[in-house]
């Protein structure tokens, strides 16, 4: 049994390893108007911990983020300092290219070189300057974009960097230089922003905040969708929030008096009043927010990876000629499909927030998985009476029967968790 044994202690020293596959529908845009720049950024995930914090290093800045990267520390998915210089992070997944950055700075920390761009930087010439000295490959799913005080905005991707200085402009999730035909985009956020800044152009908070709204996302499941909001007028460096959604609360921080205070962080969650919304998607147990069920979920892909091996090795070391030995070999085909499923849910956050059945927009093998509850639940009564028989017969041995028996309560744990997740409401 030492080699299905090593493999399984192999992939079960790989777990740690896992991390959810964050694609997160973001949008920003920007207008300008003579001297007024207004900036807007709808921050659309799931991490349920959105802060605001100031640092006074440097040139002094604020940030905004939900993704903790640390002890009190949260990676910056916006921000603006003290000159009038704002950026937004957005997801966009760029194609790997040759390695052009041989002789560039490796980027250590993501997080500090983020921040330190706006603590060293002044405007968008600077902020070339800046990051053309390192290799971005390291944000190979990611578009930034910087906007300063002028209008002018630089768009930076992992392997090219783009100047511009129109009065207006929308950016969703895609990277402009891989787009032939802005009009072939599909995405409902830059749609309805540009469509909205066709009839109008304005750089007052009220339009702006309307500009947000309608590019706000808000799913039909739970309600969830874009986080904050932030809007950052560069002239003035004032910020306003607006949280989870709701546009008729609004709370303004001045940079500069927040500065003054020194360096401070702030639990935006408490500055609002209490959100239906998303005091629903808090509750919604996932293993993003649930420590239990993350560790659930990689107790059974380790029991999956070990049940694989285990009824493979069996089947053809001891248990060939013994009765019911093929069934081995379907537990076998469950166990490594069910590893393989696990690992999907450990990995994939958007499933537990679509609707049933889970559909990606590019065909790929986890629009087939997606059924997988559906066999399971098929499967579930005719295990348990073959695990019955073999408790009456005796057929197999005691370790291979209570293996099957353990195998079923964690199916039964998973139905439980999949009926939970509104994986079967398909009607």
């Amino acid at each position: 049994m030492r080699p299905f044994l090593f493999l399984t202690l192999l992939l079960i020293s790989c777990i740690d390893l896992l991390c959810f596959n964050e694609a997160f529908a973001c949008s920003m845009y920007k207008v300008t108007i003579d001297d007024k720049t207004m900036v807007g950024c709808n921050h659309d995930t799931w991490n349920q911990t959105p802060r605001i914090w100031f640092e006074t290093e440097s040139y002094g800045a604020c940030f905004t983020g939900a993704r903790p990267v640390g002890e009190n520390n949260f990676a910056p998915q916006s921000g603006m300092n003290e000159f009038g210089l704002a950026f937004s992070r957005l997801d966009a997944a760029t194609p790997l290219q040759d390695d052009l950055s041989a002789n560039k700075k490796q980027i250590v920390n993501p997080t500090e070189y983020l921040k330190d761009i706006l603590h060293k930087c002044r405007n968008v010439e600077e902020v070339k300057i800046y990051v053309d000295q390192y290799d971005r490959s390291i944000f190979i799913h990611d578009v930034f974009i910087y906007v300063d005080r002028s209008g002018k905005y630089l768009i930076v991707e992992p392997y090219i960097t783009t100047m511009a200085n129109d009065p207006q402009y929308v950016l969703a999730n895609f990277c402009p230089s891989q787009i032939k035909d802005f009009n072939s985009i599909k995405q409902t956020r830059y749609i309805n922003g540009t469509t909205f800044l066709k009839n109008k152009l304005d750089t007052s908070l009220r339009f702006c905040r309307e500009l947000s709204d309608t590019m706000h996302v808000c799913r039909q499941k739970i309600g969830d969708g874009t986080l904050l909001t932030s809007i950052w007028d560069l002239k003035e460096t004032t910020t306003y929030l607006y949280f989870y959604h709701d546009y008729e609360h609004m709370v303004q921080f001045n940079l500069k008096e927040e500065l003054a205070k020194g360096d401070h962080i702030l639990d935006i969650t408490t500055l609002f009043p209490p959100n239906k919304e998303f005091e629903k998607l808090a509750s919604f147990k996932t293993p993003l927010n649930s420590f239990l069920v993350d560790r659930f979920l990689r107790f059974c892909l380790v029991l999956f990876l070990f049940l694989s091996f285990y009824y493979l090795y069996t089947y053809f070391r001891k248990a060939k000629s013994l009765p019911y030995s093929n069934i081995k070999v379907g537990l076998f085909l469950l166990s490594s499909l069910m590893s393989y499923y696990i690992f999907v849910l450990a990995t994939k956050i958007n499933i537990y927030y679509f609707p049933a059945p889970y559909q990606e927009q590019d065909f790929s093998l986890v629009n087939v998985l997606s059924f997988i509850p559906f066999l399971l639940l098929l499967l579930l009564i005719p295990l348990l009476r073959f695990n019955r028989k073999l408790f009456r017969e005796k057929s197999w041995t005691m370790i291979s029967t209570w293996i099957l028996t353990l195998n079923n309560l964690v199916f039964i744990a998973l139905l439980f968790l999949f009926f939970y997740w509104g994986f079967y409401d398909i009607f």
